[in-house]
C-alpha cells in the first residue's frame, strides 16, 4: 500500500493505527488526515523519538499493511 492509497483509506485504517500507536487520539488522528509528515510529528511528540525513529515505526507499519 503507498502512502496515498493510506490518504484515500485513512478512516478505515485509523483503527490500525491507533492499534500501533495507542497514545495518539482521535483528535490526534483527524489532524493528520493521512498525511505522513504529520503522523510522524504527532508520533515524535507522543512517544519522545526522533524523526528518523518515526519515519522507521511508518515504514515498519506500511510494510505490515501490504500483507
Amino acid at each position: 500500500m503507498n502512502w496515498d492509497q493510506v490518504e484515500g483509506n485513512w478512516k478505515q485504517l485509523k483503527g490500525s493505527i491507533q492499534e500501533k500507536w495507542g497514545h495518539l487520539t482521535d483528535d490526534n488522528l483527524d489532524v493528520i488526515a493521512g498525511k505522513r509528515d504529520q503522523l510522524a510529528g504527532k508520533i515524535q511528540e507522543a512517544y519522545g523519538v526522533s524523526k528518523e525513529q518515526a519515519e522507521a515505526q511508518i515504514a515498519e507499519w506500511e510494510k505490515k499493511q501490504k500483507n
